[in-house]
Order: structure tokens, then C-alpha cells, then sequence
């Protein structure tokens, strides 16, 4: 076994009732674009729905003509832009739009987006609401770093849109838990619902659990000499006997070069990523000699993706979209337990 990814759907329906607790009587919107932040979107959709999500919400058309596919009935709202070639599918598959312009397609269901400081994608004055909208919407910048300029956003968006009459939808992971104001009629989560911390923070600070386990084994050990080095560029040359476990898992599967210097735990214990990240296997310094088969966890047991986004510098979102849980890199396995 080179890896394994198990997703857990009933930690999953668990932050979808934390965050259905925390919103009160608004709803709860599941954001599963990009493969459900690289957790399988129809599998986590699913539970989201089962969890009490009431809409779910993607980036594509073509996300959403997949989910529709296996779930008829729901509400689908599409965040991203779309091209009038794509009016008819979206017609036909009952999806929702966001209209970031005042080109509001007929016949389509529509969520005018103001654009109140994110700077990319909405309308910088509302127009009058054609019969096709159904709800108003922004987009929150800093809702994880600066809670003064979201809400101020938060504030714009009230004035422009109180006497409208249309279910109003602002916030996302980060506004839903720090930010009430901004929880208006729904609100969109997505890196929440997977047990990630929109903040790089520890989840449980939030009573959030982490959906996805990324583990591995040690594939062979060896003892390198004073001198001796490990991987490409001899990034890690060993300054005394060291011993060194293989695992079989590198930036192809998702675990990034910039990840050297992070931690695993090998057999339950703390061990450190050295030298060079390759294609398909990492170097972890061990202080023992282990038996191939060892068990690695990358993401699990305590060992969050938060820890491992802040050696790399980036965010948890990032790192999570780029795990491959395809099966010829890794054996993904879908636990339904409550």
C-alpha cells in the first residue's frame, strides 16, 4: 500500500450540525466545489444533505451537472461565472446561477452578487430584481483575518440590499464563526464542513473534526554514516549515524516539496520529514531502527493539515484540494459510521 485516504461522512454530518448550531435559524449552504475540497464531492455532499445542509454550492456547471445527476432534488447553486453556452444545461439540470453582471440570463434561477470589497467577480450597484432572481449575495475578503474590514462589507451589503425583500447570503466558513452579522438568511461553508480550521488554527477550537486520514507505511529503513546523505541535492546529510525510514508517498500524491521539515508520526511518534520531497517518497529522520510496514500517519492522531500548511507556507484549503485520492496513487476508503 502506497497510501491510504479515509474520509469519514460522519464526522462530516457532525460539523454540519456544529455549524447548523452556531447559524441558528439560518441556513446552512454546502460548499463542495473542487471534488469537495479534494474529499469526493458526491460522497460529502451527500452527507452534508444528511447532516441538514440545504443547498449545495459549487464552482462549475459542470460540478453541479455531476451532482445533480446523483442528487435530483436539491437545491444547486452555481458560484462561478458561466458562458451563454452553458444556459441550456443549466436549464435543463435545475441549477442556480450567480450573476455577476446585469446580463441576467431568462429562465434561470439568480443570485445577484454585489461586489462590496472582494475586487473580482460582482456588481458594484444592484439593479432593480428581475422575476429569474431569487437571492442576493456578497463575498467576504478577510472574514479570517480582519474582522473590521468584513464587517464593514457585511454593513454595505445591509444598506444596499434591506428593502429588496430577497433572501440575503454573506458569509462563509470564517464569518459563520466569528462574524453573526454576517449570517443573514444562509451561509455558504465549505472548508468548516470538512473539520479544517478557515483561521490555520486547531478545528477543535471550533468543535470541528477533521474528515480526511492520510496514512502510510514505511516502505524500507536504512542507517546512513556520518557523511551519508538521503534524496535529491543532499538536502539532509547526516552528521552521525541516523537512521532513516522510506515512505512512499511525495508531491504526485499531494505531499508537497516545500513539506520538508514537517512532522509524521511513525508508529505513533513524532518523526520529521528531511532532505528533499520527491515525485513519490519522502525521508523521514527516525532515532530507531523499524521494520518496513511501520505505520506513517501523515494527516491524523492529532497531526493536523494546519500544522503542515504552516511549514508550507499556504493554507489548508490548498493543500487539501491537491491530496490525489485517485486509485492508482492511493486506496481511498469512505466510512459512514455516525
Amino acid at each position: 500500500m502506497r497510501s491510504e485516504i479515509a474520509i469519514d461522512l460522519g464526522a462530516l454530518r457532525r460539523n454540519a450540525a456544529t455549524l447548523r448550531r452556531v447559524l441558528g435559524g439560518s441556513e446552512l449552504w454546502a460548499v463542495v466545489k473542487a471534488d469537495g475540497y479534494g474529499h469526493g464531492a458526491l460522497d460529502c455532499a451527500g452527507a452534508a444533505l444528511a447532516g441538514g445542509a440545504a443547498v449545495l454550492c459549487v464552482a462549475t456547471v459542470a460540478e453541479a451537472l455531476e451532482l445533480r445527476q446523483a442528487f435530483p432534488d436539491p437545491r444547486i447553486v452555481v458560484l462561478g461565472p458561466t458562458d451563454a453556452g452553458e444556459v441550456r444545461s443549466v436549464r435543463e439540470g435545475r441549477l442556480e446561477l450567480v450573476a455577476t453582471s446585469e446580463d441576467v440570463p431568462e429562465g434561470v434561477p439568480v443570485h445577484l452578487k454585489l461586489d462590496t470589497g472582494m475586487g473580482r467577480w460582482g456588481l458594484s450597484e444592484l439593479p432593480s430584481p428581475a422575476r429569474e432572481v431569487v437571492a442576493v449575495m456578497t463575498h467576504l475578503a478577510t472574514a479570517d483575518t480582519d474582522l473590521a474590514f468584513a464587517r464593514a462589507q457585511v454593513e454595505r451589503f445591509r444598506e444596499a440590499t434591506d428593502t429588496l425583500g430577497l433572501p440575503r447570503h454573506a458569509a462563509n466558513s470564517a464569518a459563520t464563526l466569528r462574524l453573526p452579522e454576517a449570517r443573514l438568511d444562509a451561509a455558504r461553508c465549505g472548508i468548516a464542513l470538512y473539520g479544517l480550521s478557515p483561521f490555520g488554527t486547531d478545528p477543535a477550537a471550533d468543535g470541528l473534526e477533521p474528515v480526511l486520514r492520510w496514512t502510510s507505511e514505511l516502505a524500507r529503513t536504512l542507517l546512513l554514516r556520518p557523511g551519508e546523505s538521503t534524496g535529491y541535492g543532499r538536502r539532509f546529510v547526516a552528521d552521525r549515524d541516523t537512521w532513516i525510514g522510506i515512505v512512499p508517498v511525495g508531491y504526485a500524491d499531494g505531499f508537497r516539496r516545500d513539506l520538508s521539515g514537517t512532522e509524521v508520526l511513525v508508529a505513533g511518534e513524532r518523526r520529521r520529514v528531511v532532505g528533499t520531497v520527491s515525485m513519490d517518497a519522502v525521508s523521514v529522520e527516525l532515532d530507531r531502527e523499524l521494520p518496513a510496514g511501520t505505520p506513517v500517519t501523515i494527516v491524523g492522531d492529532g497531526l493536523t493539515l494546519e500544522e503542515h500548511a504552516r511549514v508550507a507556507g499556504t493554507i489548508t484549503y490548498e493543500l487539501a484540494c491537491r491530496i490525489d485520492c485517485s486509485p492508482t496513487r492511493a486506496h481511498r476508503v469512505v466510512r459512514e459510521a455516525a
